[in-house]
């Protein structure tokens, strides 16, 4: 890797930059892809070009979110460009390296226009390269034999980071060969996998707040699943695979679906609670679909969060309730009680929540 500081005042920078020597490269630090495009990375040849751009860089938002820091690296001589990173392939259910000669910012438009540039490597559901398949893929890439062992040993480096750290994606972008013909790691990224972190300490306190929306952040910590939309239907479903269907065809039937909610498959009725105060901040909302299929989760349970829920906070919106499952018959008695209507079947409930925040549109 080149040589480099993260900085906060111009005053650090000229220091950074005397001791790193120019060239310098000044790198926007937000946690955001296209920081380049947006103008985010300068190129400085002297401290006076330094004095003009960092300010400059330290006023910017860039993709909502003001620069804060600003990472000073020594400038490279680059020659040629790669693209690595290892990755998960879903459809296969292994890790995969993925690698191509023709690296950069447009590595994306690459994979489309050219997609035989792109080399993928799996893994094979090992956690290391297999030193029988390995040669023949890294002479695809790089010519020289000196090269072949440099970047085979950056290989073997990520794939342990990638393992190591529980991460959904660790790529460089570009790796180069630089006028001497060094082989360098010139920028990174590296996305990890959220359901791990509980195992990742030292990743998770680096975690910067201001970058996760706080309804989710508090959903994560009443063991919601919960991602934030732009529609006007809240939903609350138990099962992620159910809550993908339910917006699905909340969109198939004309509406916007406001919100992901996976509440569980447990009975507690708290979560209902939690999920509609969560869902209620969001202003745009016009009317809240609760679809439970009852398993483990008990739908009589469910009734009772919502009767918990109409009892501590106000409910503006109309509420439409889908239970079927186990103690529906319960659960439809504990609702009709209280004057709440209840759909047995999944189109009947999205008809209904749709047509009504159409009307409160």
């Amino acid at each position: 890797m080149p040589e480099g500081r993260v900085v906060s005042s111009l005053d650090q920078a000229v220091d950074a930059a005397r001791s790193i020597g120019y060239p310098v490269v000044l790198k926007s630090q937000v946690l955001v892809g296209g920081r380049g495009k947006a103008g985010g990375i300068k190129v400085v040849k002297d401290e006076e070009e330094l004095k003009k751009a960092f300010p400059i860089l330290k006023k910017l938002i860039i993709k909502g979110y003001p620069v804060e820091q600003i990472f000073i690296v020594r400038a490279l001589d680059i020659k040629k460009e790669f693209y690595l990173a290892m990755t998960v392939d879903n459809i296969r259910a292994d890790a995969v390296l993925i690698a191509s000669a023709a690296g950069g910012v447009d590595i994306e438009e690459t994979a489309k226009i050219n997609p035989q540039a792109i080399k993928k490597y799996y893994l094979e559901g090992k956690q290391e390269i297999d030193p029988k398949r390995w040669p023949e893929f890294i002479r695809s890439l790089f010519a020289g034999e000196s090269d072949q062992r440099t970047a085979t040993d950056i290989v073997q480096k990520l794939v342990r980071i990638f393992f190591k750290h529980d991460c959904s994606l660790a790529e460089i972008n570009p790796l180069v060969i630089d006028g001497t013909g060094k082989i360098i790691a010139a920028d990174a990224k590296v996305i990890f996998d959220d359901n791990a972190l509980y195992r990742q300490e030292q990743i998770l306190s680096l975690r910067d707040a201001k970058y996760e929306d706080p309804d989710e952040l508090e959903a994560k910590e009443k063991n919601l699943s919960f991602v934030k939309l732009e529609g006007s239907v809240g939903c609350i479903v138990n099962g992620a695979g159910l809550a993908m269907a339910t917006m699905d065809i909340i969109k198939l039937t004309g509406g916007e679906p406001a919100n992901f909610l996976d509440v569980g498959g447990s009975s507690n009725p708290e979560k209902v609670l939690n999920a509609l105060k969560i869902i209620l901040r969001n202003k745009g909302i016009k009317a809240i679909l609760i679809n439970i299929f009852g398993g483990i989760t008990r739908c009589d349970d469910i009734a009772q969060g919502i009767l918990e829920a109409r009892r501590q906070i106000e409910i503006p919106v109309p509420l439409v309730v889908r239970l079927t499952g186990t103690n529906e018959r319960q659960a439809k008695e504990i609702l009709a009680g209280a004057g709440i209507q209840t759909f047995s079947t999944m189109r009947q409930a999205v008809e209904q929540v749709v047509e009504l925040s159409k009307k409160k549109s």
